[in-house]
């Protein structure tokens, strides 16, 4: 019989929830670097296999680009899988997932979280920062016009590569995405409230302040 994970010792599995562009990617490498974790998103397992041209990701990419929601059952087979995997040893954060009701429920079947976190924000402040987002078409290195802009106007300060849109940061795909999230994802906050493992923050502080805010409802202590 496999181990929960919640009984090996030193661990912490972390699920960080909050609407498209709150930042939930961000503070998810901040904590995985703080906890040696590993950081487990499913839009980049899914971009991945869209960026191979794997029969997965040509399933999956005009999902994604409308700003829907990929098929529970494949979710679930993908992150059953990458929880097995080495990295996941010390722990993990899930960077918005599980995204619906029935994923929460099929989850707590192969894995038992410690702590959910819940990142606000207001969706007109979200959408701004999201509409604003650049990408490095080499390095995939995050640009944001107003609050990160590159030192030259469509390039990128790492490698030099050019920064453009991707498709599901374009407005009308943005508002969509957000639909689908206050009536499939919203409800998950109430699930975990529920059982008493929610923890919410301001997502609309500085990034420092947020990973502040997270500690310390996840009762961790961080090395200056």
């Amino acid at each position: 019989m496999t181990v929960p994970l919640n009984e090996r010792s030193g661990l912490m599995r972390i699920i960080l929830l909050g609407a498209p562009g709150v930042g939930k990617g961000t503070q998810a490498k901040k904590l995985s670097r703080l906890l040696g974790a590993a950081h487990i998103s499913t839009g980049d397992i899914l971009r991945d296999h869209m960026a191979r041209k794997t029969p997965l990701g040509l399933e999956v990419e005009a999902v994604i680009k409308s700003g829907g929601l990929v098929a529970d059952e494949l979710i679930l087979k993908l992150v059953a899988e990458r929880v097995k995997e080495a990295d996941c040893a010390n722990g993990f954060i899930f960077d918005g997932f599980p995204r619906t009701i029935a994923q929460a429920e099929a989850l707590e079947k192969f894995v038992t979280v410690d702590k959910v976190v819940s990142i606000t924000a207001e969706d007109d402040q979200i959408i701004k920062r999201l509409t604003s987002r650049l990408s490095c078409k080499d390095c995939g290195a995050l640009y944001n016009t107003i609050s990160l802009p590159p030192a030259k106007a469509g390039a990128c300060d790492k490698c030099g590569g050019a920064l453009y849109q991707r498709d599901d940061d374009k407005e009308e795909t943005v508002r969509n995405r957000f639909a689908v999230y206050h009536e499939q994802t919203e409800p998950i906050i109430e699930f975990y409230k529920q059982k008493n493992m929610l923890v919410e923050v301001d997502g609309l502080r500085s990034v420092d302040e947020v990973t502040d805010s997270i500690v310390k409802a996840i009762q961790l202590q961080s090395e200056a």
